[in-house]
């Protein structure tokens, strides 16, 4: 968690909270059906308080022993109808940023109902051209740069903050306090982002002083997290539960071929085109998304039959040039934004696939998987950083630490081995 200077509310009832939770989730434009979810489940938490005799404030205890009496653990659940488990936890994360921030930011911020103010928008337009020409920024990079740093300019414009010129050191440790709620790794990239833009106003005169200074130092080393691995026989049922005979299961059925047997990422998938299949040669060949590389990878005989399959019987008839498409009506290209989880999610329940412990479970995860398949066969890391289109060996090697933690998990216990002696 990242440590930032937020404002923490204390001594204030539990029901004043909540009722002051509710009326800012109703001013965030939050649906009826949301608001009484929350009202729910913010009222069963104010029983439990009670009914335990724990105290008519908000605390950090009280939350965890109230997750803890349901049952609830902060993870992906496997069972559509157990959706309800996510929503008890998301519920007291959100009165919790409540109580130590005094405000709510939404998950999902809608893009749409940004509207900058002219001269704020000017200097990001003039920034994103700088990333353009001076730091060549990937469009992928630049997109989720400009994103979030629209969300920032908001964020200022909010805190009446008219003009950049008017930026405070505060400002900045409070924006951060509002992102708390995402993963680390995606703060460090914040910080990162702001830190680039802030010195760019610093240096066109925007303001005086370098404020990138006063943003912290987050530090997320890129090997922090071990890979999220399937086991062979879930990778086979999941191939095996879908629906071939319908132009739904004939798309998805290559899409997540393309993952599991040459290690496409969502992107490369997205915008995989028609031109990119050289049928002649048996090769697939693309500019990755990522990283901005060519990489050409063999069209095996398993993953060329499935496109062909879809290709013919399958995909819609129109003048789109990206392979995959959606199923129905205008039958348009995946949005980038769309990192196709929710494919992999439809298959995974009809096979009635779970996981023995919490892990990732998008396309991104099969590719992880292929990753390590191909290190236990002993494939060589540059060969796996070639499959992959890694630009680096290091991000070749984290796949390593999956075999690692893998024979960790079934490590035999020192004491119990003792005692059968």
């Amino acid at each position: 968690m990242v440590q930032t200077n937020c404002p923490i509310s204390g001594n204030v009832p539990l029901e004043r909270l909540v009722a002051n939770a509710l009326g800012e989730i109703e001013q965030l434009g939050y649906s009826r059906r949301s608001r009484d979810r929350y009202r729910a489940i913010w009222r069963q938490f104010i029983e439990f308080s009670r009914g335990k005799e724990l105290g008519d404030e908000f605390s950090g205890n009280l939350a965890a022993r109230f997750l803890e009496e349901y049952g609830v653990r902060d993870e992906k659940v496997d069972n559509p109808g157990e959706g309800w488990r996510q929503h008890v936890v998301f519920g007291v994360k959100m009165l919790a940023d409540f109580a130590q921030n005094g405000r709510i930011e939404r998950a999902v911020t809608d893009m749409e109902k940004i509207h900058l103010l002219p001269a704020m928008k000017n200097i990001l337009c003039d920034y994103e051209h700088y990333c353009e020409d001076r730091l060549q920024l990937r469009p992928s990079t630049l997109h989720r740069r400009t994103t979030e740093l629209t969300i920032f300019l908001d964020f200022l414009h909010s805190r009446k903050a008219r003009t950049l010129d008017q930026i405070q050191a505060q400002d900045l440790s409070e924006f951060l306090c509002s992102r708390g709620h995402l993963q680390q790794k995606t703060v460090a990239r914040i910080v990162s982002d702001m830190r680039s833009f802030l010195r760019f106003l610093t240096m066109r005169g925007v303001v005086q002083k370098d404020l990138s200074v006063e943003l912290p130092t987050i530090r997320f080393p890129r090997d922090a997290s071990i890979p999220s691995v399937w086991d062979h026989e879930l990778v086979v049922r999941l191939l095996g539960a879908i629906d071939r005979s319908s132009a739904k299961g004939k798309r998805d059925y290559a899409i997540l071929l393309l993952a599991c047997r040459l290690g496409f990422r969502a992107g490369d998938i997205r915008t995989l085109k028609l031109d990119h299949l050289h049928w002649e040669d048996s090769t697939i060949e693309i500019t990755q998304s990522k990283t901005a590389m060519p990489l050409s990878l063999p069209l095996t005989e398993e993953v060329g039959e499935a496109l062909i399959d879809y290709l013919k019987s399958g995909r819609p008839k129109t003048a789109h040039r990206e392979v995959f498409l959606k199923v129905n009506p205008p039958f348009d290209p995946f949005m980038d934004s769309n990192n196709l989880y929710h494919i992999v999610t439809y298959w995974r329940r009809l096979a009635g696939i779970t996981f023995r412990s919490p892990q990732k479970r998008g396309i991104h995860s099969l590719r992880h998987t292929l990753a390590t398949r191909l290190l236990e066969k002993g494939t060589p890391f540059p060969t796996i950083a070639e499959i992959l289109g890694h630009t680096s060996l290091e991000a070749t090697r984290i796949y390593a630490k999956a075999n690692v933690e893998a024979l960790r998990s079934v490590a035999l216990d020192t004491e119990e081995v003792n005692h059968a002696k």
